[in-house]
């Protein structure tokens, strides 16, 4: 039997639908929660994903700005933005878009955001709460994906959760947040020895290394749930990180791609930007 398919547009408009109504509350106390996203370049992907939170705000009411910088952008004038938004208390996110043009420092333009603006959950003040079973912003595509394994209904108590990919964007958050939910978790990377006996054991699988269907069926416990992160680019379409028409006749559930996790994501996004509005009332 084919695998249940976890479709990231059904919940994710769901989502919306609830944070819609959360923001016209706010709005009612006076706060319009305000998304800025700063866009470095002419990335043609970048592109597109700034476009869609623009559309996400809308479709929830927040207020959101873009502020397009060129590719040559210096150090100093892109950190001058961020504090400048910093202080601005229309906006209660921050969102640096990445990649940056190479020549500059990620690292130390995030480590710019004050950490309660942070929705990407990328702050190292953040990372340091998720990892320490704190309150805090967590990322934005590993939250989406646990809501998105919440939603098949498995108790996860004690399951085995395989995280295959060690990034600070996913792979290592995904992780913490499978361990709170009382997993036993494996993280498994470009060094593991015999990677597929490590998923083959796997309740809960998520493949976040880049590599285009590199989880094949034979990978893949019988029932297991399967959430694809990957976005990889293949003859002109994009596809996940797993074998998707295979593994989906041996998984329970599976995400797509595209129409999964990524959709999740920016949904988490606004989120994080309604619960930042939020705290400014507390």
């Amino acid at each position: 039997m084919a695998a249940q398919l976890l479709d990231g547009k059904v919940m994710s408009d769901a989502l919306r639908a609830e944070i819609a109504e959360k923001v016209a509350a706010l709005k009612a106390k006076g706060v319009t929660p305000g998304l800025a996203v700063i866009l470095v370049g002419e990335d043609p992907a970048s592109q597109i994903y700034v476009r869609n939170k623009g559309i996400g705000c809308e479709q929830t009411g927040m207020h959101s700005v873009t502020i397009r910088m060129p590719e040559e952008t210096t150090q100093q004038e892109l950190e001058d933005q961020i504090r400048a938004l910093n202080e601005d208390p229309a906006i209660h996110g921050i969102l640096v878009q990445l990649p940056l043009p190479k020549h500059l420092d990620e690292a130390a333009a995030l480590a710019v955001i004050v950490p309660e603006k942070d929705v990407d959950g990328f702050h190292v003040q953040n990372a340091g709460k998720l990892l320490n079973g704190l309150n805090g912003v967590v990322a934005c595509t590993p939250k989406g994906a646990l809501e998105m394994i919440r939603r098949t209904g498995v108790n996860l108590s004690g399951k085995e959760a395989v995280v295959v990919g060690r990034s600070n964007i996913v792979g290592k958050p995904m992780g913490v947040l499978l361990l709170q939910e009382n997993c036993t978790v494996t993280i498994c990377h470009s060094r593991t020895a015999d990677l597929a006996a490590h998923t083959r054991r796997a309740d809960v699988l998520v493949a976040a290394v880049g590599k285009a269907k590199f989880i094949t069926a034979d990978m893949v416990k019988p029932g297991a749930i399967v959430i694809d992160v990957g976005i990889n680019r293949v003859d002109g379409k994009v596809v996940g990180d797993v074998d998707f028409d295979n593994v989906k006749e041996v998984a329970g559930w599976i995400t797509p791609v595209p129409g999964g996790v990524g959709r999740m994501t920016i949904t988490m996004l606004l989120q994080n930007t309604l619960e930042a509005a939020e705290r400014t009332l507390a």
